[in-house]
């Protein structure tokens, strides 16, 4: 019975987190993480640099005891590096049961996109755009979504743990 309990508040949970986006500026351009993927937003902190990461590992934080290691998504997208000032902020994320922060220029808000407004990336140059799962039209403005489990390489999870 507990377990018929449990599983519906699950469900219930996921839809309505269905369609959800947070969304984060990267200079002009907008983008959007599943809702689901997101624990919290976090101002700036000190960051420990670890040696030998690849240049877009920023290095860890200790966030009330857990160690979560720090990405900056500018520098993963292959952007110029730009000074963090008071808006960057640090989206903490769960990938296959990974906590890890996301530096982002600023957070924007939580919105919906529904199914029939998501389209797919266009299928230019591969590299450019493996990590964007589709493309949300939000009125006259695109937000490009993220496929969360690709922020992420296997080799990038096994440096991490």
């Amino acid at each position: 019975m507990a377990d018929i309990v449990e599983q519906d508040t699950s469900d219930i949970i996921e839809d309505t987190q269905k369609g959800k986006f947070l969304t984060f500026c990267m200079g002009n351009e907008f983008y959007g993480i599943e809702i689901k993927y997101v624990t919290e937003i976090i101002g700036m902190q000190p960051i420990t640099e670890i040696p030998e990461m690849p240049e877009y590992v920023k290095g860890i934080i200790n966030l009330r005891g857990k160690i979560i290691p720090v990405m900056d998504v500018r520098l993963r997208f292959r952007k110029p590096f730009r000074e963090y000032n008071d808006r960057t902020c640090i989206v903490v994320i769960d990938i296959r049961e990974v906590s890890i922060g996301l530096i982002v220029d600023s957070v924007s808000e939580v919105i919906s996109i529904p199914d029939e407004e998501i389209v797919a990336p266009p299928n230019m140059a591969k590299e450019g755009n493996r990590y964007i799962k589709g493309i949300g039209k939000v009125g006259s403005e695109v937000k490009l979504l993220l496929d969360s489990d690709k922020l992420l390489n296997e080799t990038d999870l096994e440096n991490l743990m």
